[in-house]
């Protein structure tokens, strides 16, 4: 029976564990400084939580054997017992520092994550999650991409982060944790590639039937390359009208597209149409930037 009852866990188990062989988890794989603190923080984090959590696994392994009713079970019967103070210092003293000590840690880098990762010049990429697609808008050079984007490696990019369409949530695993795209909203956060490569995004909250095909490519080229990039986008792809824009808001699935421009003041109008307008003083200073 007991063999039998094990082969069969184990036969179970076998899809579970065949799932981690295919692909890296991308989440314990940073490609950049925001991912990497962010890793360091879910390491310290285990690791502090283990302290607990192993201990109490094995000390509830070992209760349950030593005194289970079994025959000829000589563990002392003890009525009377009601406290130990030095268990109790014990079990609430370990916690207490644990929860300090990653307070601390969590405290200071969720600070520290809200300025460029590096000193070199950044680029500014502002997003707008749609039904169901991803646009981005580069304002320093004026163009515009759907469901994909092109950053500079080794170069901080801020991403400005609103919703023309229910709340969703930016997440590139690789290069630092997800953000809330929100209507009416202007969100920032930091992102860098320190190498060249092509990382995966995704939408990371559920907004509807075509949820799973919110998909998008985040393409780290060298910043001469992202340059050449920007510069042949200029010349050779159809710019972005407000009837595009129009269409690309409605709910459906596209493939990627590039423009060489788009309609002035196109993310702040967003943003205020949804709602910004009620908090237009906290949201100029990034809009504006």
């Amino acid at each position: 029976m007991r063999r039998s009852s094990l082969g069969k866990m184990l036969l179970l188990a076998v899809p579970f564990l065949l799932t981690g062989c295919r692909d890296r988890f991308l989440v314990l794989d940073p490609a950049g400084p925001v991912a990497e603190t962010e890793y360091n923080m879910i390491v310290l984090s285990a690791v502090l939580i283990s302290i607990v959590v192993i201990p109490v696994i094995g000390l509830l392994i070992y209760i349950v054997r030593k005194y289970r009713d079994r025959p000829g079970n000589d563990a002392p019967y003890q009525p009377e017992w009601a406290d130990s103070k030095r268990l109790e210092i014990v079990w609430w003293g370990i916690p207490i520092v644990i929860i300090a000590v990653l307070s601390v840690f969590t405290v200071r880098d969720t600070f520290a994550l809200t300025q460029p990762p590096s000193d070199q010049e950044p680029v500014t990429i502002q997003v707008t999650s749609l039904d169901w697609k991803w646009m981005f808008q580069y304002p320093e050079s004026g163009v515009a991409t759907v469901n994909y984007a092109k950053i500079p490696a080794g170069v901080p990019v801020q991403f400005v982060l609103t919703s023309d369409a229910p709340m969703n949530s930016f997440w590139v695993p690789q290069l630092g944790g997800q953000t809330y795209t929100m209507p009416g909203m202007a969100m920032r956060m930091w992102l860098q590639a320190d190498q060249p490569g092509t990382y995966y995004g995704h939408g990371a909250n559920f907004t509807g039937k075509e949820f799973a095909k919110m998909e998008f490519d985040v393409i780290a080229e060298k910043p001469s390359e992202f340059k050449e990039w920007t510069k042949q986008v200029k010349e050779s792809k159809p710019k972005m009208t407000k009837e595009d824009y129009k269409q690309l808001k409605e709910p459906g699935v596209v493939e990627e597209k590039t423009f060489s421009s788009y309609p002035s003041d196109l993310f702040k109008e967003i943003v205020m149409k949804n709602g910004g307008i009620y908090r237009k003083e906290e949201h100029q200073h990034i809009l504006n930037d």
